[in-house]
């Protein structure tokens, strides 16, 4: 037999591949290219499905946050817990997960969310457009498969009953945002009669609402990213009769954004005037008020309260009462006889009876070692049974200090800051009494004590108050508060406004009466479109019916 006689056998079906590196199952398919890889990519990154994981990330990231301290808010206590967890504090640190908000990883779930969404919207919403513009579909050319089809005769004409209903279904004034569009078509039932067919539709504003959502969700993003970079919060204390400066170096500490300069604070000075607080019979705290006077560059100044919850608003942000205490006012003098030290020390309350501890550092001394002083203040001192003394109320009415002195080196001259409310007495001795003991003496308002061995005198001059002040500015939250009510908004129209279609088919009876029959397409759950339907079919038979809306549902 020739070849050319032989059966053609037919060729195999070409068998997919069980695994493929290049994503490819036939290896003769088309391949994508650089081009349709990148399409591919950028699909995925704006699919609905991968904003909703994104922003689930971003929630279960954020979570580390709350939990762990970081760096930009409390920069001592994130170095205690690295010190006191030698294993975990350096991996976590190193992974960012002790600066959550300024990482990397943290940074790039956020610009992929917004870039996601971004993408997501901006389809969506061309697309939409463009279905806005489009005119309603025809209704039906038969409406007996529908369930809850109505039929009725008007009195009306068709032409005036298709102008009634929709008129209706246009609503007036701020009902024409959920109103219905229409179209009305001419045409001819099968046995030749002349109809007239009103199509309504409802369900634009809902996608407005979703695009709406989508759109506040990204300001959101976008306002929180601009506040992060341009906030600052300063903390300041500040006792009776001072003075203080809005500078970056008059703070106690001070924490901007990473865009924000300086330079930008605006220039104005506050005094504390007074401090006012009251307590009731049992100690607790009933009011707290600071007394400033505020004075701006060319404008007159101008005097104010700052309360708890009640900030005072300066240009760009607000200061806030953070906390108070007593600031007890000494004047040392050295072995030979000059003042070392004078002003107001701020002492940390340790309970509700204002009990506070506080330190003076005396370095600048004339002759000899340095001298340092710890001190506790007990504002309405009376004593207990063992003979100590505590505080029963946080006014002063007795208030009485114990203070015990230290000499030597304070180590303020090493270049390493200290804490002001603490003293190393790493080289410190404590000055001792007659009988061996470290010195520990009780004063009060205006008494001067002695030192032993020559070493000076300390004078306790008055008790004023201090307060603890708070400055924050974020300029994002306007922005962040408009959005969020923009989202809350549109996803309440989303949620809420009706997607339906009615339909009303005028035909020409016997005599003056126009047939009319209605059906409505809309969600099994649109329990509305019901009575919509019925109020369309009364305005199209002449009779009064109110308008139904979308809170119909209800």
């Amino acid at each position: 037999m020739s070849d050319a006689s032989r059966p053609v056998e037919p060729e195999a079906p070409e068998q997919p591949k069980r695994f493929s590196v290049d994503n490819y199952a036939y290896p003769q398919a088309p391949r994508l290219g650089v081009r349709g890889w990148l399409r591919w990519g950028w699909r995925q990154v704006t699919s609905m499905r991968l904003a909703l994981v994104l922003l689930l990330l971003l929630g279960l990231a954020a979570i580390p946050g709350s939990l762990l301290p970081q760096w930009p808010q409390d920069a001592a206590k994130t170095q205690s817990f690295v010190d006191n967890n030698p294993f975990w504090g350096p991996v976590l640190d190193g992974v960012g997960m002790l600066d959550v908000f300024g990482s990397a990883w943290f940074t790039s779930i956020y610009v992929l969310l917004f870039a996601s969404l971004v993408g997501c919207i901006v389809p969506r919403a061309i697309t939409h457009g463009k279905a806005a513009r489009t005119a309603v579909a025809a209704a039906p050319r038969s409406l007996a498969r529908y369930d809850g089809r109505l039929e009725d005769s008007s009195p009306l004409t068709a032409s005036h009953a298709a102008d009634a209903v929709v008129a209706w279904g246009r609503g007036r004034g701020v009902g024409r945002l959920v109103g219905y569009r229409s179209r009305v078509d001419e045409r001819t039932a099968r046995d030749g009669t002349p109809q007239l067919a009103v199509a309504l539709e409802q369900g634009a504003l809902r996608e407005w609402g979703n695009l709406l959502f989508h759109t506040a969700l990204v300001g959101v993003l976008f306002s929180m990213a601009f506040g992060a970079a341009y906030t600052y919060r300063g903390q300041a204390v500040l006792v009776e009769g001072q003075t203080f400066t809005n500078a970056v170096v008059a703070y106690d500490s001070f924490e901007s954004g990473r865009l924000f300069d300086p330079a930008w604070l605006d220039p104005f000075t506050l005094r504390l005037d007074q401090f006012e607080s009251s307590f009731d019979a049992a100690g607790r705290p009933v009011s707290f008020r600071a007394d400033v006077t505020v004075t701006r560059p060319g404008d007159a100044a101008f005097t104010d309260s700052i309360r708890v919850n009640h900030p005072l608003e300066v240009e760009g942000g607000k200061i806030y009462l953070q906390g108070n205490g007593y600031a007890p006012s000494f004047t040392v003098k050295d072995a030979d006889g000059n003042i070392a030290f004078s002003g107001a020390v701020p002492f940390l309350p340790q309970d509700g009876a204002y009990t506070s501890t506080g330190v003076v550092k005396v370095p600048d001394v004339t002759s000899g070692e340095q001298l340092g002083f710890r001190a506790t203040l007990y504002p309405s001192a009376a004593p207990t049974a063992d003979g100590n003394i505590v505080s029963v109320n946080p006014q002063p009415t007795n208030p009485v200090i114990l203070l015990t002195a230290y000499t030597g080196d304070l180590g303020l001259d090493t270049g390493i800051p200290q804490n002001v409310y603490q003293l190393d007495e790493s080289q410190l001795s404590p000055v001792r009494g007659d009988d061996g003991l470290p010195l520990v003496v009780d004063l009060r308002p205006g008494d001067t004590i002695t030192l032993p061995d020559g070493l000076g005198t300390v004078t306790w001059e008055s008790l004023p108050r201090f307060v603890a002040l708070d400055l924050r500015a974020d300029p994002s939250l306007p922005w962040i508060l408009a959005t969020s009510l923009a989202s809350l908004l549109g996803i309440g129209i989303s949620l809420f406004s009706p997607r339906r279609r009615l339909w009303l088919i005028l035909t020409a009876g016997d005599g003056e009466r126009t047939l009319v029959e209605a059906a409505a397409l809309a969600p099994p759950h649109d329990e509305a479109a019901t009575r919509a339907l019925a109020s369309a079919l009364a305005v199209a038979t002449g009779r009064p019916a109110p308008r139904p809306r979308a809170r119909q549902e209800d």
